[in-house]
């Protein structure tokens, strides 16, 4: 039977005789995550993988490899370049993170490089011009398949940039394409620092609406940003994946090109675990990453009694209990009366266990402060009700919210502070990260809010007032849930 169905192929289907096979690699907002853990991740981990690939691949990043683990942070982002030439990156984007440590750090980040950065849309704001640094695309011949990778950064990096002029990407890829088809590539990629799904930043990124507009000229686009983790999804023709996040996964998609024609036939891609069970930890990349490792972070400080999810554990409620525990210590800190923690800002669970200053850092890697704002309870009722929809972005101590979910929109919004009902036309001390204070990101309102409104309460970084918390509550309890309530 298996000869009659191949001989079937064989007559029927003749174009799959002469189908050549490369492979694209794909990994998006690594942050940082150099290292195993419990048997998964790593940059060793996805280099054994490719030395066990019998095809001719790249291997492509989506950015946000600047910031997210203490190795990542102390050296500016330098330390996770050294090992993406170690596994030998052949190119990537830029995230949003990967201006965490200001325009001064970013030059010297990225021409720690051996691949070319691709970001067509950041250009020199004193020349106009791309510094020889970055690239708007690069074409790469794989086993005689001539790709063409386009890159667009992130239009809205973490700090405000003086050094860089940021184009609108609709124009610029519109020009990049046309320079691009003239080189005649078989696959041209799009590599980029968004999501066609991201409900993590309470806004669309455009991605997808960006891409079809070129669907003729665009035919695989690797995105980044949101987390998210997306496998063969189709649209106008257009192959979208994107790979999750801390380098647990990694993409692998696999294109067919007319061995004749060289023109694309088919794309499909696949998520594979980083399981050093089955990739093996390939020794050089293993080495530098030992090499590159922080001193003293492996320092237990206690213990957590069970998991501390970051994520909601309960449907009808927002709210989770390791975010609540850090909103919780940070008011505690604060003085204030409310404290509103960003979600965003906690990368990953607490585990049941040791503590280390490792995980830490791991979990939330930002070393801001504690900055105290004077708002009206006007403001903080808008603030609530923006962070709410299209999920919960924040969480609060000192807070409790009921509301409803109609179509997407906050229907119902009842909050409480401190056991008593909101007062518009009252004045509250709300405390945050020194990041969102000053507006960043999902924080945009409190732009809204006067200088003089703001103080900073103490010098302690967040991560400083976890270790004390830690080593003071251990075997640390999950915090209860139930401040956010969806009717």
């Amino acid at each position: 039977m298996k000869k009659v169905a191949v001989l079937f192929v064989a007559v029927f289907f003749p174009v799959f005789l002469f189908a050549k096979t490369t492979v694209i690699y794909h990994t998006s907002d690594t942050h940082g995550f150099y290292y195993p853990k419990d048997g998964r991740g790593g940059f060793a981990a996805l280099a054994g993988l490719l030395q066990q690939e019998k095809r001719p691949y790249l291997l492509l990043d989506s950015g946000d490899f600047a910031n997210g683990t203490v190795e990542a942070k102390n050296s500016q982002g330098v330390k996770s370049v050294l090992l993406m030439n170690a596994v030998g990156y052949d190119a990537s984007t830029l995230g949003n993170h990967e201006f965490d440590f200001k325009d001064p750090a970013v030059e010297p980040m990225l021409r720690a490089a051996a691949f070319p950065i691709l970001s067509a849309n950041f250009v020199e704001r004193k020349s106009g011009t791309q510094p020889d640094y970055l690239q708007a695309y690069r074409i790469f011949d794989v086993d005689g398949v001539k790709y063409a990778v386009i890159g667009l950064g992130h239009e809205y990096p973490t700090n405000d940039t003086e050094q860089y002029k940021i184009l609108k990407t609709s124009k610029v890829l519109k020009e990049v394409l046309e320079e691009v088809k003239k080189q005649n590539p078989d696959v041209v990629v799009l590599l980029d620092h968004n999501s066609i799904a991201d409900d993590k930043h309470g806004k669309d990124s455009g991605l997808l609406k960006l891409a079809l507009k070129h669907k003729e000229d665009i035919d695989i686009v690797l995105g980044g940003h949101a987390h998210k983790i997306i496998q063969n999804e189709y649209h106008g023709g257009i192959l979208f994946v994107e790979s999750g996040c801390y380098l647990q996964n990694v993409s692998r998609i696999t294109v067919e090109t007319d061995d004749k024609t060289g023109k694309l036939v088919s794309a499909k891609s696949e998520l594979i675990p980083l399981d050093t069970q089955k990739t093996g930890l390939y020794a050089p990349v293993a080495a530098l990453a030992e090499a590159l490792k922080e001193p003293g972070m492996d320092k237990v400080l206690g213990s957590a009694q069970a998991k501390l999810s970051r994520t909601p554990v309960k449907g009808n409620e927002g709210d989770s209990p390791l975010n609540n525990w850090v909103a919780d210590i940070c008011r505690d800190y604060s003085g204030a009366e409310i404290f509103i923690h960003n979600n965003g800002g906690t990368r990953v669970d607490l585990e049941k266990g040791t503590v280390t200053k490792r995980d830490l850092v791991n979990m939330h890697p930002f070393g801001n402060t504690i900055t105290n704002v004077k708002v009206s309870g006007k403001f903080l009722e808008k603030f609530v009700k923006f962070g709410l929809a299209p999920r919960n972005l924040f969480s609060y101590s000192g807070l409790k919210i009921e509301y409803k979910l109609r179509k997407g929109k906050v229907q119902d919004l009842k909050i409480w502070v401190n056991g008593k009902p909101l007062d518009k036309n009252a004045t509250y001390i709300v405390g945050t990260n020194s990041y969102i204070a000053g507006g960043g990101s999902e924080g945009w309102m409190f732009k809204e809010i006067e200088d003089k409104d703001k103080k900073q309460v103490g010098d302690d970084s967040i991560q400083e007032i976890m270790e004390e918390a830690i080593e003071e509550q251990s075997p640390l309890k999950p915090v209860p849930t139930g401040r956010i309530i969806i009717k």
